[in-house]
C-alpha cells in the first residue's frame, strides 16, 4: 500500500503574533518518569526546554526525549483535526458527524454480530494520563472480551507474579534505590529508561549514589548497558539464563542457612516447598544454562544477604521470554527470604494519593474467566494477549472481530504477527484510531480522531505514583492553550463511550451530553480522589493537601519516603506472602528437567532487543533531532562474532530466523555477549503519515519473532532470546 496523503489541515499551526516569553511548569509525558519541564514560549514556538529544579521526583533532571517535546508539538505531521477515510486520502470531518458515524456504525456491527466482534487496543502512552482510566471506561461500554493492551508485550510477567505471591496484580513492590546498599538490576537499563514499574528520574544521580555511599550494584544484562557501566559489576547472563542464575542463588541461600528465618516466618508460607524445588539447582548445575560460573552465582547470594539492605530490580528484559513470569516471582522470593521485603533499602509498597495498592483487593479479579477463540490463553485483567489480535480478526467464526478502536498505540509495529495485523486491521469492517499521526498503524484506520498535544493538557497522574520510589504527587500545568474546536484524549474516548450507551443517553441534546462529558473531568476526578485519600484534606485535616495544593506548588508535592506497609495491602486469602504458588514450582521444575532449545539449522545467534536514549518506541522518529548519532536501528554483535563469519563494522548485514529476516548495519562491540546480537525496536518506518521517519534507514525487529513464542503463563510476547543468524546482505 502506498503512503497516505493526508490533507494541508495537519500543516504547521499559525500560533499568532510574537509575544514576550513564558516559562510554564509542565511535565514530560513521554515515558512512566514524567520529568519535571520549565518550557519557555515566544510567539507561539517552543523556545526553551528544560528540567524544573523543584520537581520532587526529578530534581531538575531530564533526559534527550523531553527536549523534543517541542519538536512533537510543533511537528507539521501532527493530526490536528479528525479525518475520515475516503479511498487511499483523508479528508477533515467535523467532531460531531465523526462520533454521529462512528457511533452508527458500531452500533451496527454489534446489532449484526455481536459485543465480542468489537475489539480495543490500548497503547503505551495510555498510561502516561489520565486517559488510561477512561479508556477503560470505553472497554466497559464496547461489553467485549476482546481487550487488548501493551501491558502484554512488556510488563503483564510482574503483575501475574504480583498476583500469585501478593494477592493482587498492582502489588509489583518497588525498589527503594534511594536507601539500598546494595542494588542488583536484571534485564532493565534505568540509565536509559529512568525505571519502569519502580519509577526513578535521574537514574543514573540515583545509582552513583549507592555507590557514593558505600554500597554496591550488579548489572545482569547479556549486554554490557549504559547502566552496566555504572556499576560495580556486569554479569553477562546468557539470554534466558536468569531463571538458572536465580535458582542456583535460591539453592546456596537456602543450603548455607542465609534466609532471614525471622522473616520467612514471619511472612510466608511455601519456603519448604521452595527448598524442595533448589535442592538440586547447584551453581554448577546452574552455570552451564545460566552462562555465569557457579563462583559468581555463589557470590551473588552471599552478597545479597549479607548487605544491610538489598534488593532486586527486573524488568523488561526478563518479562519478554517464555519463562519471564518465573523469573519475575523469584525475584520476589528472593527479595523476601532475605528480609529485604517491605524493608527500606529493599522492595517496598507506595503510599499514593490514591491508595491503589490498599483498594486493589477489593475489585472484581477473576483470572482465566474467558479465553481467546483458540482456547490457547486466558484473560487476565479482563484482556487477552495482543499476540493474538491477527488472529481474532482474521480466523472465520463466530466471535471474530469486525470492528476495532486504538487508543495511542502502534501494534503493527510494536508486537511479533507475522505481518499479518496489516491484513487483518485493513479487513475490518470498521477501524477508528485515537491518535495524533498517521503511522504503520492508523494508516488503516476509516476514522483518526486526534487528541491535544501533550503541552496543551493539565493533568495530575494517579497511576504513575503507585510505581515511584518516592511518594509524591505533581501537577502538569498548560504550556498552549488548546485550540477551540479540539478534544483531551479523555474527552475522545468519552464522547464514543456515549455512543455505545442506550438510546436516552445518546440522545441527550448537546448542552446535556457536554454537562455530562465534563462532570467526569479528570481533573474534578483526581481532586476528590485527592481529598479523601491517605494523604487528603478529609483524612488528615488541615495537614492533608487538595488539588489546589499540588496545583499550586512549584514542582509537586513531597509525600515522604516508601514506608512498611505489607500488613495494609496484603491481599492474599491468608494475608501471608506465597512463596511456592503450585504451578510455578512445577513450571520451575520442568524447566530443571528438561534440556534448554539450542541453535539449529544455522540459527546460532540469540537475539535481544535495546532501548535508546532518545528513542521512545516509535514515537519520537519523526522529530530530527531524535534520530541522529547513536540513535540509529544497527544489529550489535561481538567482534568474535564477526570475525567468524567474515563481517566488518559498518557492514550491510541479513538478520534471519525461522519466521523472517531484516537487513541493517553491523556495529562491532565489546559490550554485548558473544553468542547473541541485539537490535532495537520501534524501526522501520514505511507508508505512514512521518515524513522524516519513514526516509530512515532502519527495519521492524517484529518481522524477526514468532508470535507463538510467549511467557507461558501471561501470554506476553517472548521476544529475547529468538534464534537467528546474520549474514552479509546482497
Amino acid at each position: 500500500m502506498t503512503a497516505i496523503d493526508v490533507p494541508l489541515t495537519t500543516s504547521r499551526r499559525d500560533f499568532g503574533p510574537a509575544r514576550d516569553s513564558t516559562t510554564h511548569v509542565s511535565q514530560c509525558t513521554l515515558c512512566e518518569a514524567h520529568c519535571g519541564l520549565h518550557v519557555t514560549v515566544s510567539g507561539g514556538q517552543v523556545t526553551r526546554i528544560e528540567g524544573n529544579p523543584d520537581d520532587v521526583l526529578s530534581h531538575g533532571y531530564i533526559c534527550p526525549k523531553a527536549t523534543a517535546m517541542g519538536g512533537l508539538h510543533h511537528d507539521p505531521d501532527r493530526v490536528r483535526t479528525p479525518l475520515r477515510r475516503v479511498g487511499d486520502r483523508y479528508e477533515p470531518i467535523s467532531w460531531d458527524d465523526a462520533f454521529a458515524e462512528i457511533g452508527e456504525r458500531l452500533r451496527a456491527v454489534r446489532a449484526k454480530t455481536g459485543s465480542r466482534s468489537l475489539g480495543m487496543y490500548l497503547g503505551n502512552p495510555a498510561a502516561h494520563s489520565s486517559g488510561a482510566a477512561y479508556g477503560f471506561l470505553l472497554r466497559l461500554a464496547l461489553r467485549t472480551p476482546n481487550f487488548f493492551t501493551a501491558s502484554s508485550i512488556d510488563q503483564m510477567p510482574h503483575e501475574f507474579a504480583a498476583w500469585k505471591v501478593f494477592g493482587s496484580n498492582a502489588l509489583i513492590p518497588v525498589t527503594d534505590i534511594d536507601r539500598t546498599q546494595r542494588l542488583m538490576i536484571l534485564g532493565a537499563n534505568p540509565a536509559v529508561s529512568n525505571g519502569s514499574l519502580s519509577i526513578m528520574p535521574g537514574a543514573k544521580r540515583r545509582i552513583r549514589a549507592v555507590r557514593e555511599r558505600g554500597g554496591t550494584v550488579v548489572v545482569v544484562d547479556p549486554r554490557r548497558t549504559e547502566t552496566a557501566r555504572l556499576a560495580d559489576q556486569h554479569v553477562a547472563v546468557q539470554p534466558g539464563g536468569d531463571l538458572f542464575l536465580l535458582l542456583g542463588m535460591l539453592h546456596v541461600l537456602v543450603t548455607e542457612k542465609l534466609c532471614d528465618t525471622s522473616a520467612v516466618a514471619a511472612q510466608t508460607t511455601g519456603f519448604a516447598d521452595l527448598s524442595d524445588l533448589v535442592a538440586d539447582a547447584t551453581p554448577e548445575a546452574m552455570a552451564p544454562r545460566a552462562g555465569v560460573d557457579p563462583e559468581t552465582i555463589r557470590s551473588l547470594a552471599r552478597e545479597h544477604a549479607a548487605a544491610e539492605s538489598a534488593a532486586i530490580y527486573a524488568r523488561i528484559g526478563i518479562c519478554q521470554q517464555p519463562t519471564g513470569t518465573l523469573v519475575s516471582w523469584l525475584v520476589m522470593v528472593l527479595n523476601t527470604v532475605t528480609g529485604n521485603l517491605d524493608r527500606a533499602g529493599g522492595t517496598m509498597f507506595t503510599t499514593p494519593v490514591v491508595d491503589i495498592p490498599r483498594l486493589a483487593k477489593h475489585l472484581p479479579f477473576r483470572p482465566g474467566r474467558y479465553t481467546d477463540r483458540s482456547g490457547r490463553y486466558g484473560s487476565f485483567r479482563s484482556e487477552l494477549p495482543a499476540v493474538v489480535m491477527a488472529d481474532e480478526i482474521l480466523t472465520p467464526g463466530p466471535g471474530r472481530i469486525r470492528a476495532m478502536i486504538t487508543y495511542a498505540g502502534n501494534p503493527v509495529s510494536s508486537i511479533p504477527q507475522r505481518g499479518r495485523l496489516d491484513d487483518a486491521l485493513a479487513d475490518l469492517d470498521l477501524y477508528v484510531a485515537v491518535d495524533m499521526y498517521v503511522t504503520e498503524t492508523t494508516r488503516h484506520a476509516d476514522y483518526i480522531l486526534p487528541p491535544v498535544s501533550p503541552l496543551e493538557r493539565e493533568d495530575v497522574s494517579l497511576l504513575t505514583p503507585v510505581f515511584q520510589v518516592r511518594n509524591t504527587v505533581r501537577y502538569q500545568h498548560r504550556s498552549f492553550d488548546p485550540p477551540p474546536d479540539s478534544l483531551e484524549d479523555w474527552e475522545i474516548l468519552t464522547r464514543l463511550a456515549l455512543e455505545l450507551m442506550p438510546r436516552p443517553l445518546r440522545s441527550l441534546p448537546r448542552p446535556l451530553r457536554s454537562r455530562l462529558v465534563s462532570a467526569i473531568d479528570p481533573l474534578r476526578v483526581a481532586a476528590l480522589a485527592v481529598v479523601t485519600g491517605p494523604h487528603g484534606r478529609l483524612r488528615k485535616g488541615r495537614k492533608g493537601i487538595t488539588m489546589r495544593d499540588i496545583r499550586a506548588s512549584s514542582g509537586g508535592v513531597d509525600l515522604g519516603p516508601l514506608r512498611p506497609r505489607l500488613r495494609e495491602v496484603i491481599a492474599t486469602p491468608d494475608r501471608r506472602v506465597h512463596l511456592a504458588p503450585g504451578d510455578f514450582v512445577a513450571a520451575a521444575r520442568a524447566h530443571l528437567r528438561d534440556a534448554d532449545r539450542t541453535a539449529s539449522d544455522g540459527y546460532d545467534l540469540q537475539l535481544i532487543g535495546r532501548r535508546q536514549l532518545k528513542s521512545n518506541n516509535s514515537w519520537l522518529h519523526n522529530v530530527p533531532s531524535m534520530t541522529g548519532g547513536s540513535n540509529r536501528c544497527t544489529v550489535l554483535m561481538h567482534p568474535d562474532d564477526a570475525e567468524a563469519r567474515g563481517l566488518a563494522d559498518g557492514d550491510t548485514v541479513r538478520v534471519t530466523s525461522v519466521v523472517g529476516h531484516i537487513e541493517v548495519p553491523l556495529d562491532v562491540t565489546r559490550d554485548i555477549r558473544a553468542g547473541t546480537v541485539a537490535v532495537p525496536h520501534g524501526w522501520g518506518h514505511r507508508d505512514t503519515g512521518w515524513r522524516h521517519a519513514r526516509t530512515l534507514s532502519g527495519a521492524n525487529v517484529n518481522a524477526l519473532h514468532d508470535p507463538a513464542l510467549v511467557d507461558t503463563f501471561t501470554g506476553t510476547a517472548a521476544v529475547n532470546g529468538t534464534w537467528v543468524s546474520v549474514t552479509a546482505a546482497g
